[in-house]
């Protein structure tokens, strides 16, 4: 075998061999290992540049004596053998080949399956081994194909399963929500309907109230025709109209049986206009004068007058005159209570 071969064979790089090779003028192997030892960390120069008067090599060992070389390479070839170097050598050192599990015995092609595994299983104790991993053969290849597309098959198949059932969980979660908010419509709806119903109901009884109220104004305002009609006519045919009862009997005093008419202390009036309208209703004490009467009668309207008003009874007819203003109600025999025309 040839000095290129046999340190291709020991491992170098093709083009340092050739580098070594060039630089030591082909001078023998010992050379060429020289060179190669001593340029390990330089990098590979372009070989048309290299000669052998460049070499860094050492001249031969043993100041250049043909005999000592001769002995050198005969030693390297005991070693490495005759033609055999490369393989003798990794006879001499046993190679891994392989990475054994030390705690259940598996055996690992490369250190990248060995810490796959280590990550698996937690196992942490391994070691380099000589034992060759042999390659499988095409029907070991084959079944391990269909042992992973079945592996594979079933993983689909769980993962299908396990998306089925969390799409079902979302979908009861989906349709629980949408019967949670139905229901929540429901009730505002049915609240927003008992709220609809009651402002109609108060609505109708607001109605009734005002048609109530109307009904009564108009009924009032046409007592108030009546009445008003009435005393024009009474005025006119001088008839004395009958005298009408308090408006409110229940804001009359109630007379003491044991005092005489023409001893109470106060008297109800009850104060009509000629020309019509609202009547003035009061209660002054008996002692009071007509003139006061016509005071208040000033204070409450103002078209009457106190120094031109008259007053005048139709129930017993009577007139009273200017000279009767002085007079108290008592000694006008108006009490308890009477009804005065003002004029």
């Amino acid at each position: 075998m040839t000095d290129r071969a046999n340190l291709l064979d020991m491992g170098f790089e093709p083009a340092r061999v050739e580098w070594a090779l060039k630089a030591t003028n082909n001078r023998g192997l010992q050379p060429a290992l020289d060179h190669l030892e001593e340029n390990a960390e330089n990098p590979v120069p372009d070989l048309s540049s290299v000669s052998s008067t460049t070499s860094s090599a050492p001249p031969p060992y043993g100041g250049g004596d043909p005999m000592d070389e001769d002995e050198d390479l005969e030693a390297l070839k005991a070693v490495y053998g005759d033609g055999g170097g490369g393989s003798n050598l990794g006879q001499a050192e046993a190679e891994a080949k392989s990475i054994r599990c030390s705690q259940c015995g598996k055996v690992f092609k490369n250190t990248a399956l060995a810490n796959y595994h280590a990550e698996k299983s937690g196992h942490d104790q391994f070691e380099e081994s000589t034992e060759e991993i042999k390659p499988l053969t095409e029907e070991e290849k084959k079944e391990k194909l269909a042992e992973l597309k079945t592996r594979m098959a079933e993983k689909r198949a769980k993962k299908a399963t396990e998306e089925a059932k969390e799409a079902q969980a979302n979908e009861q979660i989906r349709r629980r929500s949408a019967k949670d908010i139905g229901k929540l419509r429901d009730e505002l709806k049915a609240k927003e309907s008992l709220k609809e119903m009651e402002r109609k109901k108060q609505e109708k009884l607001d109605e009734a109230k005002a048609r109530a109220r109307v009904k009564a104004q108009i009924e009032a305002d046409r007592k108030e025709r009546a009445d008003k009609a009435a005393r024009e006519k009474a005025l006119r045919e001088g008839v004395a109209l009958p005298q009408e009862p308090a408006a409110t009997p229940s804001a009359v005093a109630p007379p003491k049986p044991t005092v005489a008419g023409k001893d109470f202390p106060e008297t109800r009036l009850q104060i009509r206009m000629a020309n019509g309208g609202q009547p003035y209703v009061t209660t002054l004490s008996s002692d009071a004068t007509l003139r006061e009467v016509a005071e208040y009668l000033a204070g409450q309207t103002l078209s009457v007058d106190v120094e031109t008003v008259d007053f005048a009874m139709h129930f017993p007819r009577k007139q009273f005159a200017r000279s009767d203003f002085s007079k108290t109600l008592r000694e006008l025999g108006l009490t308890p209570s009477a009804v005065l025309i003002a004029s």
